[in-house]
């Protein structure tokens, strides 16, 4: 929705602004990360597309999620400016201070806590499941907290690998949709090449977030410092913008190699981040795209996860998750299995723990309530 958004309403020429071939359904659904972590993460979004773990890079996170939602964003052409030959900021809503504010803010939240009784020594009992070996129907391996890559001096970061576990390839797929340009063709930043008359949608969105965020920055500098930098035939920019370098990487499909099909393979071709489990409680449905009701269903192997379930509000404090029956909307949310992962809503993939016996499940499940 972020990337047709803009490419659809933001980047056609004015007065209409429209590209109308760029508007297409959003059809990958994702299920919204949680938002106490985010500023801790290793690196964003579920496909680990952009570095994260400081001021700067929240900022890029922050404000491409700001024009795709609802900021004024119409870029336009200027002469080389300063390292840019598109003018970011003239026509351009977004509050960069306050979404600063807003990052610092994030960093102090916490993850929310249980508010229901437990048991505690059967969640001990599964804190030792949990520091398992995967092999072994562990989660610590890929979800425990290990620090990640280094970017402030004030903050550090919980790496967040990024592992192909067979889970439904849809938002990859999208991440490689192209469309047209509009007045963005042959927009350019330092460190990328310059926009073509077609590109990628993620493209677009990289050249905007980062033109925006240099152009502001360099805004702020002297007049003495900004003259010397537009004398500069260097294409080095300060060294403040270095992470931007990191703040987009488009992911790759990996769909050579997979052995079998995709059912019988435990690959989808698409790697998403494995994110800590601090309040995964409260962060149903799970997998990427929501696809499973509660975290008792995601330890059952696929096949037998529910192929439809109710959406809303009621808890089912015993299966840790969205609770079977649903009143507040008249919705039923129907997956798909192993054999169409490329649905969107594929409940297929991360079959870890399905092994466990019941009572190591349980267990598991007790612990999980109060990370």
């Amino acid at each position: 929705m972020i990337f047709k958004r803009l490419a659809g309403l933001d980047i056609g020429e004015p007065p209409t602004y429209l590209i109308e071939d760029n508007i297409q359904t959003a059809n990958a659904p994702t299920r919204y990360p949680f938002l106490w972590n985010a500023a801790r993460q290793d690196m964003t979004q579920w496909p680990g597309i952009s570095d994260n773990g400081n001021s700067l890079l929240g900022l890029s996170r922050n404000l491409g999620e700001v024009y795709g939602v609802f900021a004024v964003f119409h870029p336009q052409k200027q002469n080389e400016f300063l390292k840019l030959n598109r003018d970011y900021l003239t026509q351009n809503s977004a509050n960069f201070s306050g979404l600063t504010t807003v990052e610092d803010l994030i960093w102090k939240t916490g993850p929310p806590q249980w508010p229901w009784q437990y048991d505690r020594k059967l969640a001990s009992v599964g804190n030792g499941i949990y520091e398992r070996t995967t092999d072994q129907g562990g989660c610590a391996d890929c979800h425990g907290i290990k620090k990640g890559a280094f970017r402030s001096p004030f903050h550090s970061t919980w790496a967040t690998p990024i592992i192909d576990v067979g889970t439904d390839r849809r938002e990859c797929e999208i991440l490689q949709r192209t469309v047209k340009t509009g007045v963005m063709n042959g927009a350019k930043v330092p460190f990328a090449d310059a926009l073509k008359p077609e590109d990628t949608a993620f493209n677009v969105m990289a050249t905007s977030v980062i033109g925006s965020i240099i152009q502001h920055g360099l805004g702020n500098l002297s007049e003495e410092d900004a003259a010397l930098l537009s004398k500069n035939d260097s294409t080095e920019l300060p060294p403040q913008f270095d992470d931007l370098k990191g703040a987009f990487r488009q992911p790759v499909l990996q769909l050579e190699g997979l052995q079998g099909t995709e059912a019988n393979s435990g690959k989808s071709g698409c790697g998403y981040e494995s994110r800590v489990m601090q309040g995964i409680w409260a962060a149903a449905p799970y997998l990427h795209n929501g696809s499973v009701p509660t975290l008792e269903d995601l330890l059952k192997p696929a096949s037998e996860r529910p192929v439809s379930f109710k959406l809303g509000p009621n808890y089912d404090i015993e299966a840790v998750g969205m609770a079977a029956e649903q009143t507040k909307f008249d919705y039923t949310l129907t997956t798909t299995d192993c054999s169409d992962v490329a649905s969107g809503n594929s409940r297929c993939g991360h079959e870890f723990g399905t092994s466990l016996s019941d009572d190591e499940k349980r267990a598991l499940l007790e612990y999980l309530k109060v990370l």
